[in-house]
């Protein structure tokens, strides 16, 4: 039995459906604006864009530089955020259960007619859902891997640090910038019952040496009652690590605690690459 069966049968035999729907979190690193030159890849027009501008119209990329310095497991576990560094009143759960999260509303077929290029943006809808499913939004870390989950009433929040190759992680940012485009709205069936998806961008901070940022919208029936699950996520590449931020859930809109995750946790990763210990959590979100 394959890992995504195994988890596609824990979903489904859940008794609390509306509950599990909240949010399945991915975390692996991810960034947004590029660094596609430096890694050595062709990027696309929306790419290229983004490399040289942030949001904002700002420049990208990490003021000082990438640390250099090689991500351990125990250097993964203190790049974590905490509780603090967060907006809102987010209670820490135990790792095992966070590495559990998974959502019945990420599961399903993309409607390959509902796309131009049928078979290649359909192929990359498929993906960003599958990836979403099984946590694994860049891929599979190449090392050090640690992660953390939060919940908040009705919402989660999935924050992970991990090591990565970097022409494969930025690969991912790159294929991660084109997904608003491609991926605008589609439809993806699970057991006969339709789901309607829209992918757009969404503005991180100008930290790290690239980052991407999407909410993701997935509204279908859920026990006979029409249910929304918003997910915000976020990836910043810092050298050949990143983090990776998934929060979200029925209740929707999380793009300030992602937002306040990111800033702070990118500097957190340096901090630990660059051989200092990170600063105390900040006071600000008390």
């Amino acid at each position: 039995m394959t890992r995504r069966t195994v988890r596609l049968a824990h979903v489904l035999s859940s008794t609390a459906l509306v509950a599990g729907a909240l949010l399945a979190t991915a975390a692996c690193a991810q960034e947004d604006g590029r660094d596609a030159g430096a890694a050595g890849i062709s990027a696309s027009p929306a790419a290229a864009r983004q490399q040289t501008e942030s949001p904002t119209g700002s420049p990208t990329g990490s003021p000082t530089g990438s640390p250099t310095g090689t991500l351990t497991e125990s250097g993964a576990e203190t790049a974590l955020i905490t509780a603090a560094d967060i907006e809102d009143d987010w209670t820490q759960v135990k790792d095992t259960e966070a590495e559990n999260w998974h959502d019945g509303l990420l599961i399903g077929k993309v409607d390959v007619s509902d796309f131009l290029s049928a078979k290649a943006d359909a192929a990359d809808c498929q993906r960003l859902m599958d990836s979403l499913f099984d946590d694994d939004l860049l891929g599979k870390p190449s090392g050090a891997n640690a992660l953390r989950g939060f919940t908040e009433d009705d919402s989660r929040l999935l924050y992970q640090v991990a090591a990565y190759d970097r022409t494969d992680v930025q690969d991912s940012l790159t294929w991660m910038a084109e997904l608003p485009q491609e991926c605008d709205q589609f439809t993806m069936t699970e057991n006969g019952e339709k789901r309607t998806v829209q992918v757009t961008e969404s503005s991180l901070p100008s930290v790290g040496d690239a980052r991407e940022g999407l909410r993701v919208t997935v509204r279908g029936p859920v026990d006979g009652t029409d249910a929304t699950l918003t997910l915000d996520v976020a990836a910043v590449r810092v050298g050949d690590n990143a983090i990776t931020v998934t929060a979200g859930g029925l209740d929707g809109d999380e793009d300030d605690s992602v937002r306040s995750a990111v800033q702070l946790g990118t500097q957190r990763l340096q901090d630990v690459l660059a051989g200092r210990s990170p600063a105390a959590s900040p006071s600000q979100f008390d």
